[in-house]
């Protein structure tokens, strides 16, 4: 299959950008004082956070900011993926498409490559995120003077990475894995990482615990789009075992190159603009919000502050590369940039997944920002038969096993729009009868950070993280479908109208 997107010249951030340069209306640069701790985060909150964020928020352009207090010379990327048609923009797509290019991308893979250390030392350029090497066995290395990393709000547990990547590998068999994590400074080279129940990575780090080994990783920051979004991937569709990184390929036609560690045997992305080598410590755990007290973690997609973890993992970083003039790149926690990072490979895996098992039944999914683009999904059917008034509620139940995070299903027709939210809630108002078209499913593995997902919550459930699953069948009977056909109107161009139109000025 061909590349599917057309933007095969894309390979890191910097080109990533550039396909947005000359562009206000997606990208901004500020030389404006911004600090990092709170002040960032709230800026870009009202310009283009969207999302679960509280209100009042914005969908507007991403920012660099220049002038970070306390960081002379740093600069700071926010929000470059907070807008659907600006994702399709960088991966050569439209916002309707995006989804359906993705599930291409699962069947035209490329697995990385991993560059000869004796072409990075004869050619440096190859491997751009090593051009300026900070040593942690140097006296004066401290990554919290070194990275301006965010606090989003005055009760985070501390700085945060936001978009870092990491990058391990199984101890055992060798296959490599990434992923995207809260990763908290602790201090001048320590970081704790939460892992989310079942995240591969850490599946890799308890092997080398048991074996009382720490595990090498490399923490990846400023990236091509495509390499985040194709990261994002879960099981089933990415098993363990999978390397995510060759979604990336697919997407762009070529392969990622990853290039070795300087302090520590794990692979980093080639062109990275900022990448910290270390090692996760076994036996080691520290309480999330150790030196701040506040009890909170960070705001988290479901738009809530998560509580702090009392026992993390610990890293131990050996070493910060760097690009020339790195971009830090960060997220508003619970924005619209985690919808489309997370949001649109499940689309992508939803109807890749829901073709095989009934092809030409689904034709749209849309991962909704109000679940963070994990808890809430909208199926579009297109029926043709009184046997899909039941493989639609079947189309269901396959979302559910092929996403566990996923909440809730809303299943309409294929006259509804699946990314307007107001033509679904009319569905659910017209084409919905409550104890007839809505299917709940309890106890089912959820998310942790759903506050609802809790015993406090629901007394029936066992443990966090479990909860009841509703399918929102919100599609009309076949044998009825001359009783929901919606008004006709005439399809007739505007156009011609509006260039003529002008300003009402009373008689």
């Amino acid at each position: 299959m061909d590349n599917p997107t057309g933007h095969t010249d894309v390979n890191d951030l910097r080109s990533a950008l550039a396909v947005l340069a000359d562009d206000p209306q997606h990208l901004v640069t500020t030389s404006y004082p911004v600090a990092p701790h709170g002040e960032l985060a709230g800026v870009y909150r009202k310009v283009g956070a969207g999302g679960t964020v509280a209100r009042p928020t914005g969908r507007g352009p991403a920012m660099i900011f220049t002038n970070v207090t306390g960081y002379p010379g740093a600069r700071v990327l926010v929000g470059l993926m907070a807008d659907r048609r600006r994702v399709a923009r960088l991966l050569g797509a439209t916002p309707e498409t995006l989804g359906k290019v993705m599930a291409q991308a699962l069947d035209a893979v490329l697995p990385p490559r991993v560059l000869e250390e004796a072409d990075v030392a004869a050619n440096p350029g190859i491997a751009p995120c090593q051009e300026e090497i900070h040593l942690a066995s140097d006296a004066d290395f401290d990554i919290r003077t070194l990275l301006p990393a965010p606090t989003n709000t005055p009760v985070d547990a501390g700085p945060y990475f936001c978009l870092g990547l990491l990058h391990g590998s199984d101890p055992e068999s060798g296959h490599s894995d990434v992923t995207i994590h809260r990763i908290c400074v602790q201090g001048r080279d320590k970081l704790s990482i939460f892992f989310a129940p079942g995240r591969h990575i850490d599946m890799f780090r308890a092997k080398a615990e048991a074996a009382g080994k720490p595990l090498p990783i490399t923490i990846n920051m400023g990236l091509d789009p495509a390499i985040y979004i194709g990261a994002c991937f879960e099981p089933p569709t990415t098993p363990l075992g999978y390397d995510e990184l060759q979604i990336a390929g697919g997407l762009r036609g070529r392969p990622v190159e990853l290039v070795p560690a300087r302090t520590v045997d794990q692979l980093a992305i080639a062109r990275a603009e900022v990448v910290i080598e270390g090692e996760l410590l076994p036996g080691v755990r520290v309480r999330e919000d150790q030196n701040s007290g506040t009890g909170h973690a960070m705001p988290e997609f479901p738009g809530y502050d998560g509580p702090a973890n009392p026992s993390l993992p610990l890293m131990r970083v050996t070493a910060v590369t760097t690009r020339r003039s790195p971009l830090l790149q960060t997220l508003v926690g619970p924005g619209e940039e985690h919808t489309s990072l997370v949001g649109i490979p499940t689309e992508a895996a939803l109807l890749h997944a829901l073709e095989k098992a009934l092809p030409g039944l689904v034709t749209q999914v849309h991962a909704h920002t109000s679940g963070g683009g994990k808890f809430l999904a909208i199926i579009q059917i297109r029926k043709t038969s009184s046997l899909d008034d039941g493989r639609a509620r079947q189309a269901a139940l396959i979302a559910l096993a092929t996403y566990s995070e996923l909440k809730n299903i809303v299943l309409v027709n294929d006259d509804v729009d699946v990314f307007d939210t107001d033509d679904v809630l009319w569905a659910m108002t017209t084409r919905m009868v409550g104890d007839k078209d809505i299917v709940t499913i309890p106890g089912i593995v959820g998310h942790v950070l759903d506050p609802s997902q809790q015993p406090a919550y629901d007394p029936r459930l066992p443990v966090k993280g479990i909860t009841t699953k509703t399918i929102y069948d919100a599609t009309y009977p076949w044998d009825m479908r001359e009783r929901f056909e919606r008004a006709q109107f005439a399809d007739v161009d505007p156009e011609p109208w509006l260039a003529q139109a002008q300003a009402w000025k009373g008689e």
